[in-house]
């Protein structure tokens, strides 16, 4: 089943880690209800999109998300070291908790994370092309980098804690109780994400950063400030 209760088709070769790296985190069907409710909108898809003045295929993402006081939920995107991506568009609506910015990249690392109260579960997930013949649409190559499930931040990033966001994250373990560890490129984002699911009525973009032009010796950057965290 996809994560709006639909049925999917796809190939044997695709198990159960192929899928969860390719979708994203798969939410129980009460989970989609309070999100739906909320007005949450929390949608991972990467797909593939073909530049023809470039002649060359990339990936599209869309950062979005948000949160109420007690769940949220947010998707984003990063290069493959953990660094921040420049926005192809900035995407603004009446509504709060929804799409935020699109971006497009040969390479994505996407990071997605759910909150029930100060429980979290986090996915990250690294995307590529893999060329599959002359002149033939390629292949989306999709590998978990990273799956936490049921961490946990005694923090309220919601309310009275909320001046800690973007500099904590919550803490992950194995069955037996082994702490697992984020890969360091990703830390920062993790903790980015983590202030995004506890951002009510979010209307900003938490990774994704305004495009950089440049005119000579000088730099004009355009869009929100690092408030916008």
């Amino acid at each position: 089943m996809t994560r709006d209760g639909r049925k999917g088709v796809h190939g044997p070769e695709l198990d159960h880690h192929e899928l969860l790296a390719r979708q994203g985190l798969r939410f129980p069907a009460i989970i989609l209800r309070h999100l739906r409710s909320a007005g949450i909108y929390c949608q991972p898809t990467v797909s593939i999109d073909y530049q023809h003045l470039a002649k060359r295929y990339v990936l599209r993402g869309v950062e979005c998300g948000g949160a109420v006081a007690d769940l949220g939920a947010y998707a984003s995107f990063t290069d493959e070291h953990g660094n921040a991506l420049a926005w192809l568009q900035r995407v603004d609506t009446v509504g709060v908790n929804g799409v935020h910015a699109i971006v497009v990249a040969p390479a994505l690392v996407r990071i997605e994370m759910l909150r029930v109260q100060r429980t979290y579960d986090v996915l990250i997930t690294r995307h590529g092309l893999q060329r599959v013949g002359q002149n033939q649409r390629p292949r989306l190559e999709s590998s978990i980098l990273f799956y936490g499930r049921r961490g946990t931040l005694e923090m309220e990033l919601w309310g009275k804690d909320a001046a800690f966001r973007g500099a904590v994250c919550p803490a992950f373990y194995s069955r037996s109780g082994e702490a697992l560890s984020v890969p360091a490129e990703f830390q920062d984002a993790l903790a980015r994400i983590s202030a995004a699911v506890c951002c009510v009525g979010c209307r900003h973009c938490h990774l994704l950063e305004p495009r950089v032009f440049t005119s000579g010796a000088s730099q004009i950057k355009a869009g929100p400030t690092a408030e916008g965290f």
